[in-house]
Protein backbone atom coordinates (compact mmCIF):
# COMPACT_ATOMS: atom_id res chain seq x y z
CA UNK A 1 0.00 0.00 0.00
CA UNK A 2 1.16 3.61 -0.43
CA UNK A 3 1.89 6.23 1.58
CA UNK A 4 0.82 9.71 1.79
CA UNK A 5 2.72 12.40 -0.08
CA UNK A 6 4.19 14.58 2.21
CA UNK A 7 5.33 17.92 1.35
CA UNK A 8 7.06 18.23 4.41
CA UNK A 9 10.24 16.14 2.97
CA UNK A 10 10.52 13.97 -0.17
CA UNK A 11 13.82 12.19 -0.80
CA UNK A 12 15.75 13.62 2.24
CA UNK A 13 15.34 17.09 1.07
CA UNK A 14 12.87 19.59 3.53
CA UNK A 15 10.72 21.80 1.04
CA UNK A 16 10.41 24.15 3.63
CA UNK A 17 13.87 24.73 4.67
CA UNK A 18 14.50 25.23 0.46
CA UNK A 19 11.52 27.42 0.57
CA UNK A 20 13.03 29.69 3.53
CA UNK A 21 16.13 29.92 1.80
CA UNK A 22 15.12 30.45 -1.22
CA UNK A 23 13.03 33.59 0.37
CA UNK A 24 16.51 34.90 1.27
CA UNK A 25 18.57 34.41 -2.20
CA UNK A 26 17.58 37.45 -3.80
CA UNK A 27 15.94 38.25 -6.84
CA UNK A 28 15.04 35.42 -9.41
CA UNK A 29 15.76 35.18 -12.99
CA UNK A 30 12.39 35.96 -13.88
CA UNK A 31 12.01 38.90 -11.24
CA UNK A 32 15.65 40.52 -13.11
CA UNK A 33 14.63 39.94 -16.64
CA UNK A 34 11.16 42.76 -15.34
CA UNK A 35 13.19 45.04 -13.48
CA UNK A 36 15.72 45.34 -16.70
CA UNK A 37 12.73 45.52 -19.00
CA UNK A 38 10.92 48.07 -16.91
CA UNK A 39 14.55 50.27 -16.83
CA UNK A 40 15.02 49.31 -20.42
CA UNK A 41 11.47 50.83 -21.65
CA UNK A 42 12.21 54.05 -18.78
CA UNK A 43 15.18 54.69 -20.77
CA UNK A 44 13.34 54.82 -24.27
CA UNK A 45 10.84 57.36 -23.21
Amino acid sequence: MLKPFSTKKYSNTNVDEVKRLNAQSGLSYNEVKQLLAAQLKKEQK
